[in-house]
This record gives C-alpha cells, structure tokens and sequence, in this order.
C-alpha cells in the first residue's frame, strides 16, 4: 500500500499549478492532502473519479480554510470526520480512514505562527491530539497517521536550528511533544530508511531562493505505531513535485505483514 501526505496550501491552486498531472502520474494508492482551503463543491470530483480516485473531505467551518481531504483508489471500509474536540473538528483538522486493519489518519496540526494565541492553542491541541491517538492504539493497534505536524523534531530536521530556536514549530515544548509521542509506540518512516540531513518537506515564501537554496524545514511527516514497523518497505520525500511551499511524503507499508 502506497501512502503520500502532501500540504497542498489550497487544492484550487495546486490543480492550476499541474496537481492533476501528477495524479496521474499515479504516485500512490492512497493520497493525503492538508489545507485543502476548498470545499468539495469547490472542484471537479469527477477529474479525480476519472483517475481512479474516490475523494473523502472533512472541510472547515471557515470557508477558503483548512481542511482534510483523501484521494483514495482503495475504498475504505469506514470514514470518521472529526475526533470530538470542538475547535479542531470545527477547522476540519482531522479525518479517519479503514481499510482492513489498518486505521489511517490524515491530520493537520495547528500552526502557531499567527500570533500567541494560536501558539497557546497548538499546544491544547497537541496535548488532546496525544490522548487521543494514544487511547485509540487500544482498539486499533495499527494506525498509521500523516499529514502536516507543523513542527520540525531535531535539529537535522530543519536548516536553520540555532537561528530559529525561537520560532514557532522548533518551540522547545513542541519538540518535546515529538519527543514524547516518538517515545511511547510511534516510528518516524522516514528515519527507518534515512538519517541524512537536508531532507525537507516545506520552504518559506519570503524569499523565491529559498526552496532552491533549499532552506528548509521537515514538518510533514508520516509516522506508524509500533506493530507496524515491521511493514514499512520505504520512506521518502518528493522535493521536486511543487504544487505548494510543501512537497509531498511517501511511505509504503506490505499489508501482508499487518496482523
């Protein structure tokens, strides 16, 4: 099973920018997109069904904000929008997909980037975030959760470490919540096949040197719990697709090792 998360900040600007043909360049089985920014009578569904995909959404309250979507040539035996917390299922941040016994999670951390207030309620989310997937192992022992975490875990993560010690998503106490959820039963993917710094997955916009100076933070990620890593076969990161300030991250799992 192919896996690809990828923040496209805002489908409709991604279509414009080429989106479509990479789909059929047919990347992955399973596609998960952050920040969609679009409702699902924004876009054409049927150029995805065309393509082989069928297109699940958990879009914000916000019109133009936010939002999960999953572009799938599998076909899920279940979808669950939502975890219960008000404000994150009200910025459409989180949405569940199950195929077999594999429970997929497309997710799209907060950012706080905006200001202190969303900085305080990043970390609310993440603490509800962590009690959530972490009570969720217990009947669903293999999850796999993707998406935009919006924090860069180690100073190999990121181009820049001394520079931005200060910045939001390099927050010591957000490294400390990738330390903490990495300690207790998750696998970073790409870390299982590649400890080589300057693999990144998004580049600020400030400059248009920057992505190709590559300045970088590895903010996306797809992680596994524990009994799956035994069914990770690769991980990677796609620097060269660039439909948005990020690019998209891949994983494969053999589900003939998933028990």
């Amino acid at each position: 099973m192919k896996i690809i998360s990828y923040n496209v900040n805002g489908l409709r600007a991604a279509i414009k920018k080429g989106f479509l043909e990479w789909l059929r360049t047919h990347p992955a089985d399973v596609i998960c997109i952050q920040e969609a920014k679009a409702q699902q009578s924004d876009v054409d569904a049927g150029a995805f069904a065309a393509l082989g995909y069928e297109d699940h959404w958990f879009c914000a309250r916000k019109k133009g904000y936010s939002g999960v979507t999953v572009f799938t040539k599998r076909k899920p035996d279940d979808v669950q929008c939502g975890t219960g917390h008000q404000v994150s299922d009200d910025e459409g941040r989180v949405i569940q997909l199950d195929f077999g016994k594999l429970r997929l999670i497309n997710a799209y951390f907060p950012s706080g980037t905006s200001g202190d207030e969303r900085q305080t309620y990043k970390y609310q989310w993440l603490n509800e975030f962590y009690d959530y997937v972490q009570g969720l192992r217990a009947t669903h022992p293999n999850i796999l959760l993707c998406g935009d975490y919006n924090i860069a875990h180690q100073e190999i993560d990121i181009h820049d470490p001394k520079g931005n010690k200060k910045s939001s998503g390099f927050l010591p106490e957000e490294r400390a919540w990738m330390d903490k959820f990495y300690s207790n039963g998750w696998v970073d993917s790409l870390r299982q096949f590649n400890n080589d710094p300057h693999h990144y997955s998004w580049w600020s916009q400030r400059s248009p040197t920057v992505r190709a100076q590559n300045k970088g933070w590895r903010i996306d990620y797809i992680s596994v719990t524990e009994p799956l890593k035994p069914a990770l076969r690769a991980a990677s990161i796609y620097p060269d697709v660039k439909h948005s300030d990020h690019c998209p991250v891949y994983a494969e799992l053999d589900e003939t090792l998933i028990k």
